[in-house]
């Protein structure tokens, strides 16, 4: 409890500094919001009118002060471009997000650790060895494209193959059954990568303790040896590294959600910063950074429940 409550506070301290610098930083960058809202014919006197309103004239401490206040009873601001509480925009947007979030991450886990069981058997296996090694290369060599290829080329990719000349899938939009394929593939494959690459390198480094060459001298092969000893405690780090992967899936889904028109988080982000929409923008990244550190929260926790010995160092 007292190592829970110790990470809670340094969440706390972290949440601070984040919301801290980024205010700062937006108010910093040269050029005004209410020009860029107004448009540059606006004239000198409306232009301070609407300064007024939105409070930009005041000291930037009591500005985040008051922000910090509001913040604290759920209130984010109004959007400047869409004038709607930016609460509201992003509790619109967030199911969008999760669902294409969690599909992404099942296509990721599934994938990535059935590629990397099948690549560190085939790196073991005696018999066989050239088709065993040509499957582990095929394997790893695909989770290196994963690792490798930018986000915006596999989605533009499997838009271009898939849904224009193939037409297998719908294009754009997030309305129908199909439309989440496309966009989870886009935004799971590189974490697919990841952690097949992940999986196949602990399985491997697992393979090499005693217990495992005990269960080889009994005459176990290297499928069961893998499946029935290793798998389990070769998956710490690859649990770790799937429980951080769905906070950055759910904060990092920008460039998937603008290429494939889905109305999420990352494409209000998007919107916020083309506008210069300050509220919406702080909300935005805000929020994404809550989930991130939840997700790091996830992943200490789920550590301590897979490994004993951490439990009992706490």
């Amino acid at each position: 409890m007292r190592i829970f409550l110790k990470r809670l506070a340094g969440m706390l301290v972290v949440l601070v500094g984040v919301v801290l610098l980024l205010f700062i930083m937006l108010r910093i960058i040269p050029g005004s919001p209410v020009t860029t809202l107004l448009g540059e014919r606006a004239s000198q006197q409306v232009i301070d009118r609407m300064t007024e309103e939105l409070g930009l004239n005041d000291p930037l401490f009591m500005q985040f002060l008051r922000y910090v206040g509001n913040a604290l009873h759920g209130d984010f601001g109004t959007s400047y471009k869409l004038n709607r509480p930016v609460s509201a925009l992003i509790m619109s947007a967030f199911p969008n997000t999760v669902r294409l979030s969690i599909f992404a991450a099942l296509f990721a886990w599934g994938v990535g650790i059935i590629a990397g069981i099948i690549s560190a058997i085939c790196k073991n296996q005696q018999r066989f060895r050239l088709l065993s090694s040509l499957i582990d290369r095929l394997f790893m060599g695909g989770a290196l494209v994963g690792v490798s290829m930018p986000v915006f080329m596999t989605c533009l990719f499997l838009q271009y193959f898939l849904a224009y000349r193939v037409q297998l899938f719908p294009l754009s939009g997030f309305d129908q059954p199909l439309s989440v394929v496309l966009p989870a593939i886009a935004l799971g494959w590189n974490s697919a990568g990841t952690v097949a690459r992940m999986t196949r390198s602990s399985l491997l480094e697992v393979m090499q303790a005693d217990y495992i060459s005990t269960a080889r001298a009994k005459g176990r092969g290297s499928a069961g040896i893998i499946l029935c000893h290793a798998l389990k405690n070769s998956m710490l780090p690859v649990v770790t590294m799937m429980a951080l992967q769905i906070s950055s899936m759910l904060s990092g889904a920008v460039i998937t959600e603008t290429v494939f028109g889905i109305n999420g988080i990352g494409r209000l982000a998007v919107t916020a910063i083309q506008s210069r929409d300050m509220p919406l923008l702080q909300g935005t990244v805000i929020f994404t950074t809550i989930l991130v550190m939840l997700g790091n929260l996830a992943a200490d926790t789920l550590y301590s429940v897979l490994d004993p010995r951490i439990r009992r160092e706490g």
